[in-house]
């Protein structure tokens, strides 16, 4: 009985570890993708709304690299609810070839969900999906996005077959104590 249990933890824990190297079939990577012009900080002008930013506005992503090669991923936001800044660290590992913007990222070890650059504007702007459609982020070096920035990027979003009207448009009108 107990192997079985232990078998079936095994099982599940692969799953959970195997859904996260997913990406939406109609979605790319990015490739010939320089993590170095990726770190930093990034303004999140929209996402779709899931739990863990359920009420955040004034989210950022900052990312720096670990001394292993991992990316270190500092994610914060202001609560507009409970009137107060949240900020959560985590990690993210490329899954293979690190010249492709496929990676995975955990704030809960060993949880890990799926981080993909599908489109790339000069290091200044990028479209990024999750696992599957339920995951889009569009993110900006500044805390606007030009025009046809926006409208490529929900093209593009369309195409691979996002809901686009599930988006929530963040508001950028407070500067975080996390940012550095």
């Amino acid at each position: 009985m107990k192997n079985k249990i232990i078998f079936a933890l095994l099982i599940a824990f692969g799953c959970i570890l195997i859904s996260c190297s997913s990406i939406p079939e109609k979605a790319e990577p990015v490739k010939n993708f320089d993590v170095s012009k990726y770190l930093g900080t990034w303004y999140e002008i929209a996402r779709f709304d899931y739990r863990f930013e359920k009420d955040l506005d004034n989210a950022i992503a900052q990312y720096s690299l670990n001394g292993d090669g991992s990316v270190k991923v500092v994610n914060s936001g202001y609560n507009f609810r409970k009137n107060k800044w949240v900020s959560v660290d985590g990690t993210a590992k490329f899954r293979g070839d690190k010249t492709v913007a496929a990676l995975k990222v955990s704030f809960f070890w060993p949880f890990y969900a799926g981080y993909n650059v599908i489109a790339l504007e000069d290091y200044q702007y990028a479209l990024v999906a999750g696992k599957n459609l339920n995951y889009l982020w569009i993110l900006s070096r500044k805390k606007n996005i030009p025009e046809n920035i926006r409208v490529n990027f929900m093209k593009k979003a369309k195409e691979i077959g996002y809901d686009t009207s599930r988006l929530i448009w963040v508001n950028q009108d407070r500067k975080s104590p996390f940012e550095k």
